[in-house]
């Protein structure tokens, strides 16, 4: 086993993106001796510096985040839509939710469960044209782009959809389907 130099240790830190704090809470030991070792100005336990070269795998193992598995453009609707533009790219596109976005915000979605739950309450066969907004269904949950994939992993267990957004703009979504392509 090749000991890493501070150097070493603490360009392999930043690169992970992780600070000096993140470190030491996930190795249990104190931000100071971190930043000590980096330094070079203490010649750390080798159980210590082993806890710190442990941290920096694991992050570099988990290192695929949203943006690599995230797809764009994102289809969408606007809650002013009519439900049979929402059911035309449905179709077409053959994804079974579209996210709704107002001024490129997301405010919730519509799901073909939506649609079929209003056929069978009869709200599709009234004569007025039906919007998106009156069956829209609870948004998706938002993260960043650089957000781990192991939490967009937890997020999709409760949402059939997960929102990249960075700087207030919809980058791309996430969809279980796409998770299984870290499968090969």
């Amino acid at each position: 086993m090749e000991i890493p130099t501070p150097a070493e240790l603490r360009a392999k830190r930043i690169q992970m993106g992780l600070k000096q704090a993140d470190v030491a809470r996930m190795a249990g030991i104190s931000q100071s001796m971190v930043a000590r070792i980096e330094a070079g100005s203490v010649d750390p336990r080798v159980s210590t510096l082993a806890k710190i070269v442990n941290v920096l795998q694991a992050a570099e193992k988990s290192a695929v985040t949203a943006a690599d598995v995230m797809h764009s453009p994102v289809f969408s609707v606007t809650p002013e839509d009519p439900v049979s533009r929402a059911i035309e790219i449905m179709g077409k596109k053959g994804i079974s939710q579209l996210p709704v976005l107002e001024n490129g915000v997301p405010i919730g979605c519509i799901s073909e469960s939506a649609i079929t739950n209003a056929m069978d309450e009869g709200g599709l066969h009234q004569k007025c044209p039906r919007v998106v907004r009156d069956y829209m269904e609870p948004g998706f949950p938002t993260v960043p782009p650089t957000t781990p994939i192991e939490t967009v992993v937890h997020l999709l267990r409760h949402s059939h959809a997960v929102i990249v957004i960075e700087k207030g703009k919809v980058q791309g979504v996430i969809t279980r389907h796409d998770l299984i392509s870290l499968i090969t």
